[in-house]
């Protein structure tokens, strides 16, 4: 027995070891160098510092926005690409959005659009100090560009401005239409900005072939021991839920609590939520992405992934200890608001916690409400639905649209992985998918893993190399059309 047991485990070796080493990044065919860019770095980098200063914050409703902030930005933008407002049919949607026609040589050939947004969330007051440089100023220094909107999104809008720009000041003209759409409200859903673009295209009969707006970067130093820079190209987006958990009990003075408080039965309910989050697992999308990483990972990691036959449950249970990648994996659970009583000896008689579900495109809107009410839901705890949008439909990573995406990041940056991938936010794609083929969210700038910790947070910024090799590839993207 002892022999064939010793037998048995040499062939799973060996079949590990080959599984392994056969696990190598497809070849892809290099690209030709890409043609030299001319660009005037030192002014497109100040610009986006002017960009910067502008105070375009959405804030949730009711907050109202500073208008004069808005309406500054949109004048700036019109002063400092004159040529783009020359040539191009620009109209104003929505209030504060831009919609920008680029007619093509080739009116049979189906259109493309193009989107940033450059309204960007609020620095939480209080919080100035701790940064660098001041997050309005829009400052220059240590290789970075500073300030809100830096990461989120100002720098898509300048970089997409540049490009058009540029390819007009030398007579180019892309041959299929190009759409380009700035809207300014996706940071609260963009309800009045993306979905009133997407309305009037409707209303012109408008179908995309595919549309392009903010998602991932290209990153460098995201996986331990992987080398080459990354090109996450996401094809789909997390939809999203928000519920309240609203427990009860009696009420009263602090003195003379009850058996069961309503703020002891609202965190039973949250901590039965966090132990039983909604199954997840390496498949579909999160898989494909994976797989086009890990064959350049260093050999055991690559083993593991390699043979999920054998290690998928630990290769799953590995991933779901990392916030990131366990996002990819499963619809998320995060309880972010809490209320109960107004004053510490008043015992209150209801205590309500808000919750937000990021929903995995393998689960529905319905089916997240039922796994809450089947752990939480009782005679003391209701669940109320506050909004819900579900995920996206998952675009095409073989399609055309993919492809010159790829091949024009593949000629900017040269060797590296580009893979599709799953966005665990939310974007103004959701709109612009109702109209588009393919719904693509990619940022074709250079980001780390230190410099993410700026988005929607403190010290946000982005690196001038990144920032500009984002307008060379955003040039080469639109050449390609």
């Amino acid at each position: 027995m002892s022999r064939i047991l010793l037998l048995a485990v040499a062939v799973l070796a060996v079949v590990v070891v080959v599984r392994t080493a056969s696990y190598r990044p497809e070849p892809v065919a290099p690209p030709g160098p890409g043609a030299s860019l001319d660009l005037d770095g030192d002014a497109v980098i100040a610009r986006l510092g002017e960009a910067i200063r502008f105070r375009t914050v959405s804030r949730q409703p009711p907050a109202g926005i500073d208008e004069a902030e808005f309406e500054g930005f949109l004048r700036w933008l019109r002063d400092t690409y004159p040529a783009v407002f020359a040539e191009l049919d620009v109209a104003r949607v929505g209030g504060y959005s831009l919609l920008a026609e680029w007619p093509g040589r080739d009116p049979s050939a189906r259109p493309v659009l193009l989107a940033a947004h450059y309204d960007v969330v609020p620095v939480v007051e209080g919080s100035e100090a701790a940064w660098q440089y001041p997050p309005w100023e829009g400052r220059v220094a240590d290789g970075y560009v500073w300030g809100r909107g830096a990461l989120d999104n100002k720098n898509a809008v300048v970089a997409l401005m540049e490009a058009v720009s540029w390819l007009l000041a030398r007579g180019e003209r892309p041959a299929r239409t190009v759409y380009l759409s700035f809207g300014h409200d996706e940071e609260v859903g963009g309800e009045a900005g993306a979905a009133a673009v997407v309305e009037r295209l409707q209303g012109r009969g408008v179908n995309l072939a595919w549309s392009l707006d903010e998602g991932s970067f290209v990153y460098r130093d995201i996986f331990p021991g992987v080398e080459v820079p990354i090109a996450t190209i996401n094809t789909a987006e997390k939809g999203s839920l928000t519920v309240r958990i609203v427990a009860s009990a009696e009420g009263g003075h602090s003195s003379m609590p009850p058996r069961e408080t309503a703020v002891g039965r609202l965190a039973r309910a949250l901590v039965a939520l966090e132990d039983h989050p909604l199954p997840g697992g390496l498949e579909g999308l999160p898989a494909d992405t994976f797989d086009a990483v890990a064959p350049h990972m260093p050999w055991l990691p690559r083993a593991l992934f390699a043979n999920r036959w054998l290690f998928g449950p630990l290769v799953e249970r590995q991933l779901a200890d990392l916030p990131f990648a366990n996002a990819m994996l499963r619809t998320t659970t995060a309880p972010t608001m809490l209320a109960a009583s107004p004053k510490v000896n008043v015992l209150p008689p209801e205590a309500v916690a808000t919750v937000n579900f990021r929903i995995h495109p393998r689960d529905s809107v319905e089916g997240v409400v039922d796994h809450v009410k089947q752990r939480v839901a009782g005679e003391h705890v209701r669940l109320e639905v506050v909004d819900g949008n579900p995920a996206s439909a998952v675009a095409d990573s073989g399609s055309q649209g993919f492809e010159r995406l790829a091949t024009a990041v593949r000629a900017e940056y040269g060797d590296l992985v580009v893979a599709p991938g799953l966005l665990v936010a939310a974007t103004d794609s959701r709109h612009y998918g109702r109209i588009a083929e393919n719904a693509f969210r990619f940022n074709p700038m250079v980001v780390t893993q230190a410099e993410l910790s700026g988005f929607h947070g403190t010290d946000e910024r982005i690196g001038i190399d990144g920032l500009l090799a984002g307008v060379r590839t955003y040039i080469r993207l639109l050449r390609t059309l």
